[in-house]
C-alpha cells in the first residue's frame, strides 16, 4: 500500500519555463510537511514541456507524469491526475506559476483542523495579479455563477484546491468542470470552505483562455450545473 497522503495535481500545456521553478517550490512547501508526490499531466504540449518534465522526473524523486496522446483541456487533465495519484487528497495547482505553492501546505492546515465531512478547500484571491480585462470577466463570472448555483463560494476560478480523491471521482464529469467544483461539491452532500490564498503575476508563458472563451462556454456549462443540481437526490443508505 502506498504511503502517499496527498497527490499533488498540475495540468500543463505548454510550459517550458514555468515547471522547474514550481516543482522547486512545491517540494520546499511540502517536504516534512506531509508524505506526498507531484502529478504533472501533459496535455499534449507543442513545446519542451515534455522533454523538462523527463528531466525533471530524474532529479525530483516525488515526480511523477502522465502525457495525453493529444490535447483534451484542463479539466480532463485534471481528472487523469487524480485517476493516476496514489493518495487519499489531491492538491491542485495551475501550472502558470501565479498561484503559490505555500499555500498547499495552508490548505492542507486547514483540511486536518475541519471537521470530517468539509471535502474541499477552495483558494480564494483576495488580489488578483491579472491583466483588467481578465479581472474584470472573471469578477462577472463570479458574480453570475454565485447567484444561479448559490454554491457560496467567492472565487471558485482559482486553481489552488485541496479535495478528499474519491469525492472528486464520483463527481460527474464533463469538460470544464473544474470550474464548478464547489457546486459540484455540495450537490453531492458535502461541505466547502474558501481559504484566502496569494496570487502572482505570471512571469513567463502566455494565459491559454480569453475572456470570449470563457463567456460563451460558461454561459452553456452553468445551465448545465444548475440543471443537474435541480435533478439531485442523495439519501443515506445501509447494509442489512
Amino acid at each position: 500500500m502506498s504511503d502517499i497522503v496527498l497527490s499533488v495535481v498540475v495540468p500543463v500545456y505548454n510550459e517550458q519555463d514555468n515547471l522547474t521553478p514550481l516543482i522547486n517550490e512545491i517540494t520546499a512547501a511540502l517536504r516534512g510537511v506531509v508524505p506526498f508526490e507531484i502529478v504533472y499531466v501533459d496535455d499534449a504540449s507543442k513545446d519542451r514541456t515534455a522533454e523538462v518534465l523527463r528531466a525533471e522526473k530524474a532529479r525530483v524523486p516525488e515526480l511523477r507524469v502522465v502525457q495525453h496522446s493529444r490535447q483534451s483541456g484542463q479539466s480532463t487533465a485534471i481528472r487523469n491526475g487524480v485517476k493516476a495519484a496514489r493518495g487519499q487528497w489531491i492538491g491542485m495547482l495551475d501550472g502558470d506559476g501565479q498561484n503559490d505553492p505555500a499555500d498547499l501546505a495552508k490548505l492542507w492546515q486547514e483540511h486536518l483542523a475541519a471537521p470530517a465531512d468539509v471535502k474541499l478547500f477552495a483558494g480564494w484571491r483576495t488580489t488578483r495579479r491579472d491583466v483588467f480585462s481578465k479581472r474584470i470577466s472573471s469578477k462577472v463570472a463570479n458574480a453570475v455563477r454565485s447567484r444561479l448555483l448559490r454554491d457560496a463560494t467567492p472565487d471558485t476560478g482559482c486553481g489552488l484546491k485541496v479535495f478528499e480523491r474519491e469525492v472528486f471521482l464520483d463527481l460527474p464529469y464533463f469538460d470544464h468542470m473544474h470550474r464548478y467544483l464547489p457546486a459540484l461539491v455540495q450537490r453531492a452532500g458535502w461541505q466547502v470552505r474558501s481559504v484566502p490564498v496569494a496570487h502572482r503575476p505570471r512571469t513567463a508563458g502566455v494565459s491559454k483562455y480569453g475572456m470570449l472563451d470563457r463567456l460563451w462556454v460558461g454561459i452553456s456549462d452553468l445551465r448545465g450545473v444548475a440543471w443537474l443540481i435541480k435533478r439531485s437526490k442523495r439519501t443515506t443508505a445501509k447494509e442489512l
